[in-house]
């Protein structure tokens, strides 16, 4: 009766606990699409966070207050300069006189406005490009960080994919183990074939040992670059679709990194400032012309040696000054030699520059091309892998096949899986490569690429494992 009450209470139990798991899982998938994050707000983790970018930004804000600071040449200069000194003065002679101590207190207030100074000119246009090329060092900055953040997480997501099918992997061998082992007990195969595979079992935990490995660097290196712990990536969505790289001409993509390259633009920048440190040097054979002006008061309540009575005076000037320098040892044209070098320097770093940007997109561009027709091989070749590993199973039952067969099909078609995600994720970053080499990176190319991952099909994933396990 104890036993049928409580097999009653069991089954009634029974639609409860079932409940019970049903949400318990639900609440797993949810904290996990919680902390499960895209591409696009990694990206926009690592912005706020990353290092490099945050002194590229830092590095632009100086370089506008330095450019600020080069205008002052061009614009007057006023100060007030005051002061008050004690003087004693004795006369001798075979005249009768007497000491003479006397206070002068003085006060006037000056101004400089330049009229012409090519060397403060040039000074201040350079100050301007350089805030161009703080902005250029920036776009830089700023691809880079979407390139790296990508690279990040995709690293992470294909040791997802290898422990995912390292694990896989395993089971299959184990269960070839186990039924290579009843056939032995049963004497249709060789002590042989269970060697082979437990030699194959142990290979195969020794590369997923080296897989979570992998995964825990992969992730940790994310977590630094985004400055956030736990973060998940988004596996891609199923079907794979991967998005199509337009335009499809290498010479549209030569011509828009001619003319976007944050490196080329650093260059051309270079050679401008160079090209007006010539003119600063020139300048030393040009005249300068001020306009000068003050206005002071002197008082004297104890007299003067010119008039020992008390007085006070007023000065007002106001005139053009010209500076023409004549000689200064051949400063001026040995300065003028070493820019005409630097400038010479300059334009061979553009040039350089140039054959640098475009042999990085025909790199780009022809490894795209590349990964396309890599991914459809694969496709293939995990296709035919399967049907290989299908055949080899169906021998092997049969007696044509030995268990050796089995596993290296095994290991065919997991390393073909293997190549094909890989290769995805290549593709992937290098279409985000190709436009940095380019120079029109931006964030919109970061939610197209975004636009073939999926939150759902993150539970299909296995979960990170914790950087404490042993």
């Amino acid at each position: 009766m104890v036993f049928s009450f409580g097999q009653h209470i069991s089954r009634a139990l029974r639609p409860a606990m079932g409940r019970i798991a049903c949400a318990a899982l639900l609440a797993c998938v949810q904290t996990a699409a919680v902390q499960a994050q895209s591409l696009v707000q990694l990206t926009e983790q690592a912005q706020a966070y990353d290092a490099a970018w945050q002194s590229a930004r830092a590095q632009l804000d100086a370089t506008i207050s330095k450019g600020a600071q080069a205008q002052a040449g061009l614009l007057p200069q006023v100060g007030i300069q005051a002061g008050s000194q004690y003087s004693e003065t004795r006369v001798r002679g075979s005249f009768p006189t007497q000491p003479l101590d006397a206070r002068q207190d003085s006060a006037s207030l000056q101004a400089k406005q330049p009229l012409y100074n090519p060397a403060n000119l040039a000074t201040y246009r350079q100050g301007t490009r350089n805030v161009d090329l703080a902005y250029a060092q920036v776009d830089a900055a700023s691809q880079d960080l979407l390139v790296r953040t990508a690279k990040a997480y995709f690293q992470v997501l294909a040791a997802l994919d290898t422990l995912h099918l390292v694990q896989a992997q395993k089971r299959a061998v184990a269960e070839q183990y186990e039924y290579a082992k009843r056939n032995f007990e049963i004497g249709t195969a060789t002590v042989t074939d269970s060697r082979e595979a437990q030699a194959r079992f142990d290979l195969v935990r020794a590369q997923e040992i080296a897989t979570e490995n992998d995964l825990r660097v992969a992730q940790a290196a994310l977590e630094q670059l985004v400055g956030a712990a736990g973060a998940t990536p988004w596996p891609l969505a199923q079907p794979v679709r991967l998005p199509q790289l337009m335009p499809n001409d290498l010479q549209v993509w030569l011509d828009t990194a001619q003319a976007q390259s944050p490196l080329i633009r650093q260059a051309l920048i270079a050679v401008d400032v160079a090209q007006l440190e010539t003119d600063k040097a020139y300048a030393g054979h040009k005249p300068t012309v001020d306009l000068q002006a003050s206005y002071g008061t002197q008082r004297n309540p104890d007299g003067s040696l010119t008039m020992p009575v008390r007085n006070n005076a007023t000065v007002g000037t106001v005139g053009v000054v010209m500076n023409i320098p004549l000689f200064a040892g051949f400063a001026v044209q040995n300065r003028v030699k070493e820019t005409l070098s630097l400038e010479e320097k300059a334009r061979a770093d553009l040039e350089a520059a140039k054959r640098q940007v475009a042999q990085a997109v025909r790199t780009a561009f022809l490894g795209v091309q590349s990964g396309y027709g890599q991914v459809q091989a694969l496709e293939a070749a995990v296709a035919s892998s399967q049907s290989a590993l299908e055949a080899n199973l169906l021998g092997y039952e049969v007696g044509v096949r030995i268990n050796i067969d089995v596993l290296n099909a095994q290991s065919q078609l997991y390393q073909s899986q293997k190549d094909l995600a890989q290769a995805r994720y290549n593709l992937l970053v290098g279409q985000l490569q190709l436009r940095q080499a380019a120079g029109n990176l931006s964030m919109q190319d970061v939610h197209s690429i975004n636009a073939v991952l999926s939150l759902a099909q993150l539970e299909s994933l296995p979960s990170i494992p914790s950087s404490r396990k042993k």
